[in-house]
């Protein structure tokens, strides 16, 4: 993609606020900074370079240009070390269970606050962090983690549906077609448990929220059917198989979409009628992280004007950088435009992904376990 993009950001700030108020702790858009200050690509006030190596831990995707791995080891000696998560659920169990170590992670708000609920994550020092002054205010001090201590924003998006039109001669409007034996055996799925219920709650008119174990199983009794006329669980398999037709129909980010269509055109995204769900992405240091600093030095590259309109050239989400959002405004096409920062009217339709209590998270992978059996 050669965007560029602008967009306020109250809807999300309040969905999120709406959402995640009352609960246990793939929106979209950046706005004008209330506090204005460090200038596009500032490195002004950062660490000197120490050299040494940093070891990130990002989803696949891609989400992230890979490019600016070069310029950050110019500009400071520090090699990047990066592996790639299908998931949240995947990354939580690698730092939880694994003997990899990591020091830069990005998971989405949700994952965030249960992290910091299990004591995981490494209180940021700032002063390595100049850059986030970049970072817009309304991005800040969000409920999955209401101090701001543990996560600096990095990314914004939506969750959808991308179906082929020139396979599918219907226009799509619902997660129905999802569930649909129309499309037996072209049909792609989520792989991950928090995505798959959340889709299943949402269609049978619930929130993806839910702490109701009898909602919890009847969306799991609808993903048991549809596991009949299912082709496959995918996460990054889905730009493979829709690219090439190899498939019909499956939910996915709506960033993704944009790049995806790049190689096949007939490719089409819907928010679906139900409403679905919008995230926010962010970088933090996981408990025990061997180059904390470091680390600290990589998120701040990240929050620079121009490395934030570098990824989100590549990537095709939002930056919470407002310099980035601003800059990266002239010549996005409307429709391009709504899939990348969902109206108000469309993120009022939307749920927030909260950290859900202990018991309802041990719920919700026994029913992943049996369903994938």
């Amino acid at each position: 993609m050669k965007k560029r993009i602008a967009v306020p950001l109250l809807a999300l700030v309040l969905l999120l606020t709406a959402a995640m108020s009352g609960c246990n702790t793939k929106t979209d858009g950046a706005a004008s900074n209330a506090n204005g200050s460090a200038s596009a690509g500032s490195q002004g006030g950062a660490p000197a370079a120490k050299g040494g190596e940093v070891n990130v831990y990002n989803w696949g995707g891609p989400y992230i240009d890979e490019d600016i791995f070069r310029d950050f080891e110019k500009e400071t000696g520090i090699k990047v070390n990066y592996s790639e998560y299908q998931s949240n659920e995947e990354m939580y169990a690698i730092l939880k269970f694994g003997s990899a170590v990591y020091d830069v992670i990005i998971p989405s708000d949700y994952m965030v606050s249960r992290l910091i609920s299990e004591d995981m994550l490494e209180e940021l020092d700032f002063s390595n962090i100049p850059n986030y002054s970049l970072i817009d205010d309304n991005y800040k001090n969000l409920e999955y983690d209401p101090a701001g201590r543990y996560s600096v924003a990095y990314m914004t998006g939506t969750v959808g549906l991308i179906y082929n039109s020139a396979l599918i001669s219907d226009e799509i409007t619902s997660w129905s077609a999802l569930f649909d034996d129309a499309y037996s055996g072209q049909i792609l799925m989520f792989d991950n448990p928090r995505d798959a219920f959340g889709i299943a709650l949402k269609y049978l008119g619930y929130s993806q929220n839910s702490v109701s174990e009898a909602e919890i199983r009847e969306a799991f009794g609808l993903l048991a059917g549809q596991k009949e006329i299912l082709q496959a669980y995918v996460m990054d398999q889905i730009f493979d198989k829709l690219e090439a037709g190899e498939a019909y129909i499956g939910p996915y980010y709506a960033g993704d979409y944009l790049l995806m269509i790049e190689n096949n055109p007939d490719l089409v995204f819907v928010r679906p009628v139900e409403g679905s769900n919008a995230f926010v992405d962010a970088m933090c240091v996981p408990k025990g992280a061997k180059n904390k600093t470091n680390a600290e030095i990589f998120i701040d590259f990240m929050c620079s004007t121009e490395v934030a309109i570098m990824n989100m050239d590549a990537v095709g989400y939002a930056s919470a950088n407002y310099e980035a959002a601003e800059e990266y405004a002239d010549e996005l096409d409307p429709e391009e435009y709504e899939i990348m920062f969902a109206s108000d009217e469309v993120l009022a339709n939307c749920d927030v992904f909260t950290n859900l209590p202990p018991d309802i998270l041990e719920l919700y992978n026994d029913l992943w376990v049996e369903l994938k059996r």
